[in-house]
């Protein structure tokens, strides 16, 4: 996000939601992180109320579930979990494979999302055919599963810090920068 120009402030996991509006960011990152999902109630009521303040969001890995949760779709302790580099995902939205670093251990639920409307499958891994990615529609919200500050690839999912940047200049009217 640096090299793209962004100016960025950490905030803990349990910091509320009304002190990191303080800081009146321009987007949010939900990051990876270790464990189950599902006890992160106070992940999940952060990510809701991004939502509802209908700020671009974009998450990776934990932060993909967590997005999940948000928008009442489940996750599950996989059997195997996904872990290393060379994982394949298909960009469902452009048809493209990308190569992926993955270090996880509970997934989305695919059965949750079939009568869906509102959200979007964007990826699949190629191995298992698990939830890679999700876009929230009538959202400025979308998130993967993998880590894309990885490289495995090395380059092939840099696009999308760079549509999260593109998406913060356009909710705020701003031209949309181009990146190499």
């Amino acid at each position: 996000m640096v090299e793209r120009g962004c100016h960025l402030q950490v905030f803990p996991a349990k910091t509320p939601i009304t002190e990191v509006r303080k800081w009146n960011p321009d987007g949010y990152f939900l990051s990876n992180g270790p464990g189950d999902p599902a006890p992160m109630a106070y992940a999940v009521e952060t990510a809701k109320n991004i939502l509802a303040a209908d700020k671009p969001l974009f998450g990776i890995c934990l932060g993909h579930q967590i997005l999940a949760l948000a928008m009442g779709i489940s996750t599950y302790k996989m059997h195997n979990g996904h872990r290393g580099i060379n994982h394949p995902v298909k960009n469902l939205v452009t048809g493209h494979c990308e190569i992926t670093s993955q270090n996880h251990g509970f997934g989305v639920r695919a059965d949750q999302l079939l009568d869906r409307s509102d959200i979007e499958v964007t990826h699949i891994n190629l191995n298992d055919d698990t939830i890679e990615g999700l876009r929230v529609k009538h959202k400025q919200a979308f998130s993967v599963q993998y880590h894309p500050e990885a490289s495995p690839g090395p380059h092939d999912a840099r696009y999308l810090f760079d549509n999260f940047v593109q998406m913060i200049a356009e909710s705020k009217g701003e031209a949309v920068p181009q990146f190499a």
